[in-house]
């Protein structure tokens, strides 16, 4: 659980680092309020991105961001505007996906068989929800709030049988959250059960490339529907296989990021999060 713990601590970090300007930071007084030493807190961050506090700060503030994002830049283009230098080739998840025939979705999931389970990970911890054709459900949750993930997962198929499996799930959450295991030769495989427009939103997310951002009107534009940005906006909300299906890459036209089913914090860990492994690879 000590992942879990360090998470707990970064996502703390992440909202005052996200909430306090750059100029009123005072790195010492919050890692002494988080009971750790300066040095503690700057190791924490380097062992969790690969970036310092200060650093991530940077990456991920919204200000700072806006000026790439318009021109839909790579968020590396921002750890290169706070002075690191990587051009290693990028990594990325490799998946395989399929759509589940519509009939499934129109029956709720009738006739399904998911296995669930719960583990830590770099972003507090997950909920996977397994079926024999591949990964259908990654959620986020914290301390306290399992039953309210898994409500959220077995509610958009409540239809379905559930059975809890751990086992089941922590190898493959090892494939999705271990860089390392990231091999194009076995790749994660997963399973869009949903409308056929969600289905064709969330196709096109696996699109955007690693620490890569785009907006809900491109999507639009993407799938032929340019009027219907509010449309694909919703649809990217109900993405249900977060982080492997990358709707955190989706930002406001602005360069603002906006709403995440998961909390705008963990978005911003999770950005920042692929900034610190663009950095070291």
């Amino acid at each position: 659980m000590s992942q879990h713990r360090d998470y707990q601590t970064v996502q703390a970090a992440i909202r005052y680092l996200s909430e306090t300007g750059a100029d009123a930071l005072d790195l010492p007084a919050f890692a002494s309020a988080m009971k750790l030493s300066g040095r503690q807190l700057t190791d924490l961050f380097q062992r969790w991105c690969g970036l310092s506090p200060k650093s991530f700060a940077q990456a991920v503030a919204l200000d700072h961001a806006k000026r790439f994002l318009r021109q839909e830049a790579s968020v590396l283009s921002t750890t290169y505007e706070v002075g690191l230098s990587s051009t290693s080739r990028l990594h990325d998840l490799f998946v395989t996906h399929e759509a589940m025939p519509p009939g499934i979705w129109a029956r709720k999931g009738d006739g399904l068989t998911m296995r669930w389970g719960t583990v830590p990970c770099p972003f507090g911890m997950a909920l996977l929800v397994l079926t024999d054709y591949g990964l259908a459900g990654l959620a986020f949750f914290d301390d306290g709030d399992e039953s309210a993930a898994f409500a959220d997962m077995s509610g958009r198929w409540p239809n379905a049988a559930y059975v809890r499996d751990d086992a089941a799930v922590a190898p493959i959450a090892n494939q999705i959250f271990e860089v390392t295991n990231w091999d194009p030769k076995q790749p994660i495989r997963i399973v869009l059960i949903g409308t056929d427009f969600e289905v064709r939103v969330w196709e096109t997310l696996l699109t955007i490339p690693l620490s890569k951002a785009t907006t809900y009107g491109t999507l639009a534009h993407q799938i032929g529907k340019p009027t219907a940005a509010r449309a694909v906006g919703a649809a990217v909300g109900r993405n249900p296989v977060s982080f492997v299906v990358p709707c955190h890459r989706v930002v406001g036209s602005t360069g603002k990021l906006t709403g995440y089913h998961w909390g705008i914090s963990r978005k911003r860990a999770i950005l920042g999060w692929e900034a610190g492994v663009n950095a070291r690879t």
